[in-house]
């Protein structure tokens, strides 16, 4: 597989020939400065091109060309933001990208209640408390229903959690649920942004009777809208599964394993619509055999995101070292080593580590932890392809 890296753009502190030192071969990137719904232009993307092929990588994968949420919900605006999402694809078809990783999750991405969990060995991961969780929905958010979704034993913890919860704490939640782990992302919450909450239940609201069948037919929509452009330009789109991949904060979520992944691929059946394998998502569901979705769904995969987690008592999760947990990551490398080597893949979700905490890195995305797994992971795939070349 091809080693890339997910950078953020030209004002990202780590730097392209930095990157090139430790062995990476592709970029993975997005014009993180063009606001959601808005066309990518063909001189932009060429700019950037430009600039990553000049530090001697190539930009391998565009993470992300994001969905907007008038697409999801079906909006009045859903036609004309198809549209200009349509125009993008065709323009990055130009520029001769041909991977983009996207994901139809509403509102929210990927859901932590703690950016720096500390390890023994004074590292430090992303967590997910489910207590904590359900104590922001409960309390905080104070959604409608919110107690429905959690069992007696969750809620029963949630109320011994407010007799000792701080204000900072508090504050410290709704920072990372819906301010740091979403604003690099997807662009709807900000730093910055005055009262987040009130966004965010906002944006909550859009998807008011809106179910999982109601988000499988207008994912179904999107995708048979933009398929024409990417056989044209030969664009492969590849959905990033649910994280965590369950339904969270009353809101369907519709990428969550196997019979999801197949529904999709099936209700538009076309090669270019296929899967970004995030092993991480995967494995945070107990319900999900990693390395059996892998050697279901290899041929239909055409980006692989290398990370793993250990799912703990009590419904949480914590990021697990790259060669441990229930992502089987080696098992992983080796299915798509033999099944679809080319693609393109990247490690995830790194520990803070030396002094990546001081440097005020995107969230997961530290430099020493990354590089760390990276190395990690370029040992395995050598190990496998030698010894798929014996076999």
């Amino acid at each position: 597989m091809e080693k890339t890296w997910r950078w953020f753009g030209k004002k990202d502190k780590i730097t392209l020939p930095v990157l090139r030192q430790i062995g990476v071969e592709g970029i993975v990137t997005a014009l993180h400065d063009v606001p959601n719904g808005e066309v990518w232009t063909l001189e932009a993307i060429l700019d950037l091109k430009k600039y990553i092929e000049d530090a001697g990588l190539r930009w391998s994968v565009v993470e992300s060309l994001p969905v907007s949420e008038a697409i999801k919900y079906a909006g009045e605006d859903r036609d004309r933001l198809i549209a200009n999402y349509k125009i993008s694809l065709a323009n990055l078809g130009k520029a001769g990208l041909k991977t983009v990783c996207y994901n139809f999750m509403p509102v929210i991405d990927w859901i932590r209640t703690d950016l720096e969990y500390p390890w023994e060995d004074g590292t430090s991961s992303l967590y997910f408390d489910k207590t904590r969780f359900a104590y922001f929905d409960c309390y905080i958010l104070q959604r409608e229903g919110a107690e429905k979704d959690y069992t007696p034993e969750e809620l029963a913890r949630v109320k011994e959690l407010g007799k000792t919860i701080t204000e900072v704490e508090k504050e410290a939640l709704i920072d990372t649920i819906i301010v740091k782990t979403q604003g690099f992302i997807n662009g709807n919450i900000k730093e910055g942004d005055k009262n987040p909450v009130a966004i965010f239940k906002r944006l909550l609201s859009l998807y008011d009777g809106i179910d999982r069948d109601t988000l499988r037919q207008n994912m179904k929509y999107f995708l048979e809208q933009i398929m024409p452009v990417c056989e044209e330009y030969g664009v492969n789109m590849c959905v990033h599964p649910d994280d965590p991949p369950y339904q969270m904060l009353g809101l369907p979520r519709i990428v969550t394993g196997g019979d999801d992944i197949s529904w999709i691929l099936k209700a538009v059946d076309n090669p270019h619509n296929g899967l970004t394998f995030c092993a991480g998502s995967l494995s945070s569901g107990i319900h999900n055999s990693v390395p059996e979705l892998a050697a279901k769904f290899a041929s239909r995969t055409h980006f692989v995101h290398l990370r793993s987690t250990d799912v703990l008592k009590d419904g949480n999760f914590i990021e697990a070292p790259h060669l441990e947990g229930r992502g089987h990551l080696i098992d992983v490398v080796r299915v798509f080593e033999k099944e679809n080597p080319a693609l393109p893949m990247r490690v995830d979700h790194g520990r803070l580590m030396l002094d990546d905490g001081e440097k005020g890195y995107n969230p997961g995305y530290s430099f020493y932890g990354r590089m760390y797994a990276l190395a990690q992971l370029d040992g395995v795939m050598a190990v496998v392809n030698d010894d798929l070349k014996i076999k």
